[in-house]
């Protein structure tokens, strides 16, 4: 014995409705390209923990960004490896720090790429942490008072 099943494909008769309830689709406007931009070297470093993924120096920055632009991505997201770190992670915040300077240079070479800047102290900081330590503790409230400089 079959038992009736009510389809309701009356409710996708509607081009709005078809589009609310279709599947998901990507495409490459969807995407923002991670780049690891180091402030110092002259060559790519492949990071040992992500095969296939690399740090850029910002001498290499702008070859990098060709190929992104060639592959139709239309933006990226910036993580910073600066030359040197502190308890505070001013690099972060700092006027010509890594990623303001990689920021300047996609800029004025790509002004069309959207540029998304990763606003965690992890990388700038000597301990690690992605804000301010005080031995076991850690300082959100303070934290916090960084991160706005850093324009989180």
């Amino acid at each position: 014995m079959t038992k009736n099943f009510d389809r309701h494909r009356r409710l996708r008769s509607s081009r709005a409705m078809r589009d609310l309830v279709r599947e998901n689709e990507l495409s490459m406007r969807d995407f923002i390209y991670p780049i690891f931009v180091k402030e110092f070297g002259e060559t790519k470093t492949e990071v040992p923990s992500m095969p296939g993924v690399y740090q850029f120096p910002l001498a290499l920055l702008e070859e990098e960004m060709q190929e992104v632009k060639e592959a139709g991505i239309q933006a990226v997201i910036l993580f910073g490896i600066p030359k040197e770190k502190d308890s505070v992670g001013t690099g972060a915040f700092h006027d010509h720090g890594v990623v303001q300077n990689a920021t300047r240079i996609i800029k004025k070479a790509f002004p069309e790429i959207l540029v998304v800047a990763d606003t965690c102290l992890c990388e700038f900081t000597d301990h690690g942490h992605c804000g301010l330590v005080r031995g076991e503790e850690i300082l959100n409230d303070e934290s916090l008072e960084v991160l706005k400089k850093n324009g989180g």
